[in-house]
């Protein structure tokens, strides 16, 4: 006699395990401004911590030098001499979007790039930040369709 499985339950469905500085769930997926987003898997509070990207230091000069290489950059000046490369992370987070209207905000502290929330974030929505100063200089195009969008970066 073959007896079935229970069907799965909420206590035991595979549990995602995230980073402890991860603190919030979010997914990457196909996004409307840029190829992948990170989303809101859960409701986000205004200012709490969403999470952090961790990836290779490397120095300025050498972040220079692979911002020239690369049509998708990944990487974050943290200080005079410092940079953080993100392309090999695993880190959901590496793939924040900007946006001219941010519901988030990048956070260098202690030589982490962190991420915060500005308001509440919902299930489903996008996590923008406003990059700020890019290596771009004006010459790449907004794509974020924000009302008020400065149309560059």
């Amino acid at each position: 006699m073959t007896v079935a499985a229970p069907p799965p339950t909420a206590d035991s469905a595979p549990r995602v395990v995230r980073p402890p500085y991860q603190k919030y769930d979010v997914r990457v997926q196909p996004s409307p401004i840029d190829g992948h987003g990170v989303f809101a898997a859960e409701p986000i509070p205004a200012r709490r911590k969403i999470g952090e990207i961790r990836g290779e230091s490397i120095s300025v000069s050498e972040a220079r030098i692979r911002a020239t290489r690369s049509e998708r950059i990944m990487i974050v000046e943290v200080s005079p001499r410092r940079a953080i490369d993100f392309s090999g992370s695993t880190d959901p987070m590496r793939f924040t979007n900007h946006s001219c209207a941010p519901n988030a905000r990048l956070c260098i502290r202690d030589g982490r790039v962190e991420f915060y929330a500005l308001r509440a974030i919902g299930p489903g929505e996008e996590v923008t930040v406003d990059y700020g100063e890019t290596h771009h200089e004006g010459r790449l195009a907004c794509r974020c369709g924000a009302p008020g969008c400065v149309g560059r970066l």
